[in-house]
Parts: structure tokens; C-alpha cells; sequence
């Protein structure tokens, strides 16, 4: 069974070696916006001061950790790069499976679910983003499996409205 929980310190060393392994780093290392793989673990690192608007859950299976998301509310993180999405109400997500047994067995569609389901939760949640690389063929299904639809094309960014929410 799929679950996620609040990851721990205990759990960086491991998160560190899932955005190191290739299957991974090459959608987190994102060379024409200057992100590196240090970026991410120094976000992780400062979750609790400078990036304490991002929330980090482990996603398990059963009793083994097999990877990472993480999600936020849009207003909070200072970012301006979310095209002509309204801010208010619009939640960001990133997810990876880092264990390569995990992979390619409809997990990446389960993990999405159930972050959607957890950020709906929210009564101010009205809206999931999620913004992949283009040739990221596997996320896209998964993404477009789930009920996000395609709203800009040339930055790959997919939207769920509650609306659509089943």
C-alpha cells in the first residue's frame, strides 16, 4: 500500500542518493535554469527556515521508503514563474520514485492521486500545478492519467482544478 509521511532528517542521506541516480537526475538537474542536484538537497536542508513554505513527504510502500514529493502553496514561495495561473488557491507539486524496482508499475499515477487527494484537503486548495521537462514521457502519462490537463505547452505545465477533482 502507497502511503506518505513528513520525511525526517533520517531520510536525507537516502533522498540524497535518489536525486544522484540518473533515472532522477535527469529531471531535477535542470542545466538552463541553473538547477543543480545541491539546489534541491539545500532546500531540503533549510525546510525548516528559508524554505519552510515547501512540505517534503516520504512516499512509501508499505514499510519501504521508495520516493520523494513534495508540495506548496503558490503565494508562498515567492516565485513568479507560474504563467497565467491565478496564485490564490494553486498548489505546487514535485514527486519522484527513486527506488528503480518502483518504477514502471503504475506507482507514479498512485503517488499523484494521493498528494491531489491530500492538497484538496485543503479548503483553500482549488488548483494542483505541476511543471515537468518535456520529455518526460512517463510523468506526463501519469499527470494526464490523473486529470491535469495541459495548460502551457512551452513550459510543460499541467493543472488539476478542484472542479475536476473525482
Amino acid at each position: 500500500m502507497l502511503t506518505l509521511r513528513l520525511m525526517k532528517d533520517d531520510d536525507i542521506s537516502l533522498v540524497a542518493a535518489w536525486l544522484n541516480k540518473e533515472h532522477v537526475k535527469k529531471w531535477y538537474e535542470i542545466p538552463h535554469l541553473n538547477v543543480t542536484i545541491d539546489d534541491w538537497l539545500y532546500e531540503i536542508n533549510h525546510r525548516y527556515d528559508e524554505f519552510q513554505w515547501l512540505t517534503h513527504l516520504i512516499v512509501m510502500w508499505g514499510d519501504t521508503p521508495i520516493g520523494l514529493c513534495q508540495y506548496y502553496n503558490c503565494q508562498d514561495s515567492g516565485e513568479e514563474d507560474f504563467g497565467t495561473l491565478p496564485l490564490a488557491g494553486s498548489y505546487g507539486i514535485d514527486y519522484l520514485i527513486g527506488e528503480e524496482d518502483y518504477l514502471g508499475k503504475g506507482l507514479g499515477k498512485a503517488l499523484i492521486s494521493l498528494l491531489v487527494d491530500k492538497i484538496f484537503s485543503f479548503p483553500d486548495a482549488q488548483r494542483v500545478t505541476a511543471d515537468i521537462d518535456k520529455a518526460n514521457q512517463a510523468s506526463e502519462k501519469s499527470l494526464l492519467a490523473c486529470g491535469f490537463v495541459l495548460i502551457d505547452g512551452e513550459d510543460s505545465r499541467f493543472v488539476k482544478t478542484k472542479n475536476s477533482f473525482q
